[in-house]
């Protein structure tokens, strides 16, 4: 399930640190599998890095907006 940027932005920045947080576990243990040949989708694996990747876009856009606003 690929992540939408519109549910990301209506997070909060600790919701999406969590997110990041369990995309970079899942992206691990995609990486582990596939040394070990138990990867079975390997769609995952860039699904996962372009999800990690957009709620890091949103946070920098986030710390962007608040940084502005100081």
């Amino acid at each position: 399930m690929a992540l939408d940027a519109k549910e990301l932005r209506d997070k909060t920045p600790d919701q999406l640190r969590e997110e990041l947080v369990s995309l970079k576990k899942e992206a691990f243990n995609l990486r582990f599998q596939q040394a070990t040949n138990q990867l079975e989708n390997t769609a995952r694996m860039r699904q996962v890095r372009r999800d990690a990747a957009r709620v890091k876009t949103i946070l920098n856009e986030k710390a962007a907006a608040a940084a502005s606003e100081a």
